[in-house]
């Protein structure tokens, strides 16, 4: 076969067909439904909730209180659609930004939401994008 035969529309696709058919083209899935552990998860909720904080003006910062629902998916990097309970907790964020924030339990203060967001990153080159984002009081 020389390099002549390409020119035929039809020959082309054929072939492309075919080598569709014989699996020689890596499929995207779609999303994929992924463990809810929040241990898999850490670094991009990590990311959601700093990006939630930076950009929040309560007087408390939040955290996730519970991954509800997480889906994968990989393209040039992974895609991640994830589901959370965010809640209030009781360091304020001028202090120091301590990890071990306990969750706000008094009455009056109490807040929490159920967000769904997107992230883009390319965990190999720790980077991370937040590409939608919605809250609702829970």
């Amino acid at each position: 076969m020389g390099v002549g035969c390409w020119r035929n529309p039809l020959l082309l696709l054929a072939a492309l067909i075919l080598a569709a058919r014989l699996g020689h083209f890596q499929r995207w899935e779609g999303f994929q439904e992924k463990s809810t552990s929040m241990k898999n998860m850490n670094s991009t909720l990590k990311f959601f909730i700093e990006t939630y904080n930076n950009a929040s003006n309560d007087t408390y910062l939040f955290q996730v209180d519970k991954l509800l629902r997480s889906q994968m998916q990989l393209t040039t990097g992974v895609e991640y659609m994830v589901t959370v309970k965010i809640s209030r907790t009781k360091c304020e964020r001028n202090g120091t930004r301590n990890h071990s924030c306990p969750i706000q339990n008094k009455k009056k203060l109490k807040k929490s939401f159920i967000c769904d967001f997107l992230v883009y990153t390319v965990p190999w080159m720790n980077y991370y994008q937040l590409w939608n984002n919605s809250c609702l009081e829970a």
